[in-house]
């Protein structure tokens, strides 16, 4: 069988789902999980080990905790370190705990010699993404984020429980940060192959398609699952498990991840969500498609936030 091996820095709500969605559905076979608590790491990787010991799973995974050497030669790192959110915060008021975790990872990366694909999901996304491949020399195509991918998933969710429509009849996408600041690419929002924008007023009663309120929904999921059960993990664990399965696949399938821009939308030195093919060498393409005047106006908004962050990071001790 072809090693298909995966290391997770961050055994919380968040790495421990992942963990178990990338071994439930058997796109991982070998599977290290690392935590600044090895105690944690040693537990969550014996609960899940007990759960593929149960007849609905039916495939072999190896996974247990593990050291920094253990992911040299990982195909794929998942980072998923980091606090919870608490209730009120938004996640670019984790910046400067995150930063501080993320420099001593750095410190243990540089100590090894990883060759593999780094996906980080650690909050404030983007921003802690971005600062790692900075600091780490990396290639743009092998170290990125999750991106919108988890606000695109709300997307679905939202339109499909508004209209009725299957979720796999609804094709759309966020871009910008994973954050307050995204958006909906309305413009390239599909329900049954009809662009949404054309159609008929009469289709649906006046307040399912508004578009404000959409946005709503979609962009304050997070804080309300965030204030009701104290994180989000579900999620963005499948979404996490989806890119990891298009890389090992070579799918060269559409994600919208966040990678560093060099000139494409007009933007330099920002990381930020946008539509990526990806496939066995993690980002193979970033794909440029016609934004509306409005759509670029936020485009550009979501790209100043996140490079007034990256100015501070080098700032935060």
């Amino acid at each position: 069988m072809q090693k298909r091996k995966v290391a997770v820095i961050g055994a919380g709500h968040v790495g421990s789902h992942v963990a178990l969605s990338l071994a439930q559905a058997g796109t991982a076979n070998e599977i290290v999980l690392l935590d600044c608590v090895k105690e944690k790491a040693v537990a969550q990787a014996m609960d899940i080990d007990d759960c593929l010991s149960g007849a609905l799973c039916g495939y072999s995974v190896s996974i247990a905790a593990g050291t920094y050497q253990d992911i040299e030669d990982a195909d794929i790192l998942i980072l998923a370190f980091g606090r919870s959110r608490r209730a009120g915060e938004n996640r670019l008021d984790l910046f400067d705990d995150s930063i501080r975790m993320a420099n001593d990872i750095i410190k243990h990366l540089k100590s090894i010699q990883f060759k593999g694909i780094m996906i980080s999901i650690s909050n404030p996304a983007d921003i802690i993404c971005e600062y790692i491949r900075r600091k780490m020399g990396w290639d743009r195509k092998r170290c990125f984020c999750t991106g919108t991918g988890l606000e695109t998933y709300r997307l679905l969710r939202v339109l499909s429980r508004r209209t009725g429509i299957n979720r796999r009849d609804i094709n759309g996408f966020c871009m910008g940060e994973h954050g307050n600041s995204g958006f909906i690419v309305w413009s390239h929002v599909y329900l049954r192959n009809t662009p949404i924008l054309h159609i008929h007023k009469d289709a649906f009663s006046e307040d399912v398609l508004d578009k404000q309120t959409i946005q709503e929904e979609v962009r304050w999921a997070g804080d309300m699952e965030v204030e009701n059960k104290g994180c989000t993990e579900f999620g963005i664990a499948n979404v996490v498990n989806q890119l990891v399965a298009d890389i090992f696949g070579d799918q060269k399938r559409m994600h919208p991840c966040s990678v560093a821009l060099k000139g494409e939308y007009g933007q330099i030195d920002v990381a930020v969500g946008v539509p990526c093919i990806v496939g066995k060498n993690g980002i193979e393409k970033v794909l440029e498609i016609p934004l509306t005047a409005e759509e670029q106006e936020a485009f550009v908004h979501t790209c100043e936030i996140i490079k007034g962050f990256l100015k501070r990071a080098d700032e935060v001790q």
